[in-house]
């Protein structure tokens, strides 16, 4: 069975992006490159953990209200978040409302603040888990590396940070290239790799 669909242009895609229109656009210039930018990384992580549950369309789709109303995921802004912050996000339709993931992006905000300390950066800690190639892409929901850094940032404090969802955060962060094969962006994503430079 394939894993690709058509896109717009009439080249392969990824087989999940036929599940939504937008898809083909977040696919194309947004999933799975390489990404040192520690409030991006700290957006993703959080949008993963309200993804729980939910399809990733509804977060798409709700992605601008999350960043007007957690202050663009500005780590610093959010760790000081309290509880009037708490209620007013409880209150903002334009959210996932659900009051132990809100929690969550202020505590872990407060946890990442610590890492930065620590490792100089969120992404010095993040790319430290840089995944290995899977053998077949689009097979997997979890790897040995998100197993490891899902228990360390439990450990860390971390919330909804479970092995799945960090995996989804490496998928979309190009920690891995998971484009199938075939995919006319995996290339892209291969060479956006070798150009990298790691954080340390």
């Amino acid at each position: 069975m394939s894993q690709t669909t058509q896109g717009p242009d009439g080249q392969p895609r990824c087989k999940w992006c036929q599940a939504a229109p937008e898809f083909f656009d977040y696919h194309d210039n947004e999933w799975g490159y390489p990404v040192a930018d520690d409030q991006r990384l700290f957006e993703k992580l959080c949008l993963e953990s309200f993804q729980s549950g939910l399809s990733w369309r509804t977060i798409l789709s709700k992605r601008e209200n999350f960043r007007r109303a957690f202050k663009q995921f500005e780590i610093n802004a959010v760790a000081a978040f309290d509880d009037a912050d708490i209620e007013r996000l409880l209150h903002d339709e334009g959210i996932v409302r659900h009051r132990g993931k809100v929690q969550a992006v202020i505590n872990n905000a407060q946890c990442a603040q610590r890492l930065i300390t620590e490792y100089g950066s969120l992404a010095a800690y993040v790319w430290q888990y840089e995944a290995d190639m899977p053998p077949e892409p689009q097979t997997a929901s979890t790897s040995a590396e998100s197993v490891a850094m899902s228990k360390d940032l439990k450990k860390r404090g971390w919330k909804f940070v479970g092995p799945t969802t960090v995996f989804a955060f490496m998928q979309a962060m190009g920690l891995v290239n998971d484009h199938a094969n075939g995919c006319v962006m995996r290339e892209k994503a291969a060479q956006n790799r070798r150009d990298f430079i790691v954080p340390t």
